[in-house]
């Protein structure tokens, strides 16, 4: 019972935070502003890219559930994470191969905890037997 409802906070939460994390990632990766070059001079910028899309990835597999939806979903926020870098260099940043490739191991890492968390917590604890 615990873990049912645990689960299902969870999952609520992943659904209201999708959508605002996915634009604050856009706007992270496109900005120029001086809050989020302070942010890359403290952290490695590769970790910050890891973590965006690994706490993306890991929401989306929360989310849908089904290892057929999640790939899609998982190829699709590496596609996603692509098309931002590219177009970093329309908005006076650089785009950056590595930041690609620590977005696409975010977004494989993000979907196996998610799994992992799905795992854990099952979503139905089976009938005791009398």
């Amino acid at each position: 019972m615990f873990r049912e409802r645990l689960l299902r906070i969870i999952r609520t939460s992943a659904m209201y935070l999708f959508w605002p994390a996915i634009v604050l990632v856009a706007w992270g990766e496109m900005s120029k502003s001086h809050e989020v070059l302070a942010l890359e001079g403290l952290f490695w910028d590769k970790s910050l890219h890891f973590t965006a899309y690994f706490g993306l990835s890991g929401m989306v597999c929360l989310i849908l559930k089904e290892p057929r939806r999640v790939l899609v979903a998982a190829i699709s926020l590496i596609l996603f994470a692509g098309a931002l870098e590219i177009l970093q260099g329309y908005f006076g940043r650089d785009p950056d191969i590595y930041d690609e490739l620590a977005n696409a191991i975010g977004v494989i890492a993000g979907s196996s905890v998610g799994y992992a968390i799905l795992w854990l917590l099952p979503r139905s604890v089976p009938a005791k037997s009398n």
